[in-house]
């Protein structure tokens, strides 16, 4: 039987989120941060969230994720979203999880939709966002030496629960 995965509001100042997302940025695990990760780039991406929600499993922290405004004024209706899950805990649904609840929780905050600015094209959760519905709206090439960068937007379910289409390009 599946171990439950806890998912609680929290905050930046969750004990270990920090040393976690360090240890992404350090590996080259899908954030652009360069390593090792200072407290003020942290702040800019976790501190300055709508929202961040915890995942644990057994009371251990197993990944987290983020909601915020992916710009400012006429564009902040649209969000941006972060994910991170720790090595332990990969492969076993925390991501899955994180991701399906920032779709359900996005509204409630006053967006309408999802997008991501910089998903690198060897992002191992590229798959679950493609399944999931989010479509690549841009390309940003050799974003990295030896890849381009992915733009991806998704709508969030309106009133009905459904996702309206993504934009067409003219």
């Amino acid at each position: 039987m599946p171990r439950p995965i806890d998912l609680m509001t929290g905050t930046a100042t969750e004990p270990g989120l920090f040393e976690l997302f360090a240890g992404i940025v350090e590996r080259g695990e899908g954030f652009p941060q360069l390593p090792p990760l200072r407290t003020e780039e942290y702040a800019a991406m976790w501190g300055a969230a709508t929202a961040v929600v915890i995942a644990r499993m057994d009371g251990i922290l197993a990944g987290a994720s983020y909601l915020k405004p992916n710009g400012p004024g006429l564009g902040a209706h649209i969000a941006n979203a972060g994910y991170i899950v720790s090595p332990e805990h990969r492969g076993i649904g925390v991501g899955r999880r994180l991701v399906e609840d920032s779709i359900r929780r996005a509204p409630a905050l006053g967006f309408d939709a999802i997008q991501f600015n910089f998903v690198f094209e060897r992002n191992p959760a590229l798959g679950l966002y493609l399944e999931l519905g989010w479509v690549v709206i841009g390309r940003i090439p050799r974003a990295l030496v030896d890849q381009d960068a992915l733009i991806l937007w998704r709508a969030t379910p309106g009133e009905s629960g459904d996702a309206p289409p993504p934009p067409t390009r003219g």
